[in-house]
């Protein structure tokens, strides 16, 4: 299963539910994102050519990051950039989300083992702005 979570048309979240399968390789971003994801399923034997990446300059303005859900249960709350409240989602153990805009906030829901991968090197303090909210109903 795959979900986007959009704003206003614009892509704030891709969600890969781990119960998510598709032969051959699927791309869930669009080209022009700054980080790219996809899933890849081929069969036994399937040879894939060994090759170096060129370099290319590309320019990144806004982080997007990718969190491996490895084990737990984590609530992800979305944000527009306004900081205004969207909506939630529950991931667990196998989910993976892109988040690719507006703001994002977590809660734990069980302890909770995960990756993170997303462009750097990373600017610190310059890299976010941090606000408070109460979520009063989230909506899952």
């Amino acid at each position: 299963m795959l979900e986007e979570i959009k704003f206003n048309d614009e892509i704030l979240a891709i969600i890969i539910y781990s119960s998510f399968s598709k032969d051959g390789i699927h791309f869930f971003t669009p080209d022009d994102f700054s980080q790219q994801l996809a899933y890849m399923k081929h069969p036994k034997g399937k040879l894939i050519q060994p090759h170096v990446h060129n370099p290319v300059s590309r320019e990144v303005k806004y982080t997007k990051e990718v969190l491996f859900i490895k084990k737990g249960k984590i609530r992800v709350d979305f944000f527009d950039d306004c900081q205004n409240y969207l909506k939630s989602r529950i991931l667990q153990s196998g989910d993976i989300i892109l988040l690719s805009s507006g703001g994002h906030g977590f809660e734990v829901i069980e302890e909770i083992e995960m990756i993170e991968v997303k462009q750097g090197p990373y600017a610190g303090d310059q890299d976010k702005t941090r606000f408070n909210c109460v979520i009063k109903e989230p909506k899952f």
